[in-house]
C-alpha cells in the first residue's frame, strides 16, 4: 500500500511516515519504487493464489511498449516482495469493457493479486469499485506506479492526450449511438470532436 495510506490508517502524519521510511525506522517493513515513492509492503494480509500482471496498450502500433511495460510491472513487483507468475497482455482501450484477457483474470480466482503498472492500464474508471469487489473475495489490485505521468502515455514519447482522445472518441461513439443509431454514430462522434477542437 501507498505510505500516504499507511499513515492515514495509523494516525501517522505523512511527512513523519516518509521520514521514518527514509531514515530505515519503520516499524513495517517498506521499499522504495523506481520512482522514489515508498510502499509498505503488507505482511498482514497473507497473498493467496498466484501473482499476475497485467499489461494493456491502446493500439497495435504500440507492440513493443507492451514487452517494456511488461517487464516494469514485474520488476516493481519483485521489489515489493511479489513473485509474478504470468504477464497478461491485452491491446484495446481502457474504456473498453469487451476485454477477454482481463475478464478472464477476474473470473479465475486462483489469482490473488493482479499487478498493474498504473491504474489506467487496468480500467479508466471504476478501479475502486473493482478493488472492494476483489478485496471482499481475499484478492487485491497493486498498483506500482501511482502517479500520474503529466507528458507521458501508456507509450514511450506519447502524450497523455492520444489516450484520452482515443477514449473521448468511444465514449461520443457510443453516446452517439444511443441517440442516433449504430450507423451514424461513428461519424457523428468525429464530427462532435472537429467541433470541440475548433471551439478550443
Amino acid at each position: 500500500m501507498k505510505l500516504s495510506e499507511w499513515a492515514r490508517r495509523n494516525g501517522v502524519h505523512y511527512q513523519t511516515a516518509w521520514q521514518w521510511a527514509r531514515d530505515g525506522k519503520m516499524p513495517v517493513p517498506v521499499v522504495k519504487t523506481a520512482t522514489g515513492r515508498y510502499m509498505v509492503l503488507d505482511r498482514t494480509a497473507e497473498v493467496t493464489g498466484r501473482t499476475v500482471a497485467y499489461c494493456r496498450v491502446s493500439g497495435t502500433d504500440q507492440l513493443a511498449e507492451l514487452d517494456r511495460q511488461a517487464a516494469r510491472v514485474v520488476r516493481a513487483a519483485t521489489a515489493m516482495g511479489l513473485t509474478v507468475t504470468e504477464v497478461v497482455g491485452e491491446v484495446g482501450s481502457g474504456m473498453d469493457g469487451d476485454r477477454p484477457k482481463l475478464a478472464r483474470l477476474l473470473r479465475d480466482a486462483s489469482v490473488g493479486v493482479i499487478v498493474v503498472e498504473r491504474r489506467d492500464r487496468l480500467a479508466r474508471f471504476g478501479l475502486e469499485q473493482l478493488s472492494a469487489a476483489l478485496e471482499a473475495t481475499g484478492r487485491r489490485i497493486v498498483v506500482t506506479d501511482d502517479t500520474e505521468a503529466a507528458e507521458s502515455g501508456a507509450v514511450a514519447g506519447a502524450r497523455v492526450d492520444d489516450e484520452l482522445l482515443r477514449d473521448m472518441a468511444e465514449v461520443l461513439t457510443s453516446l452517439c449511438a444511443r441517440l442516433y443509431g449504430r450507423r451514424s454514430a461513428a461519424r457523428r462522434a468525429r464530427a462532435a470532436l472537429r467541433a470541440a477542437f475548433e471551439a478550443a
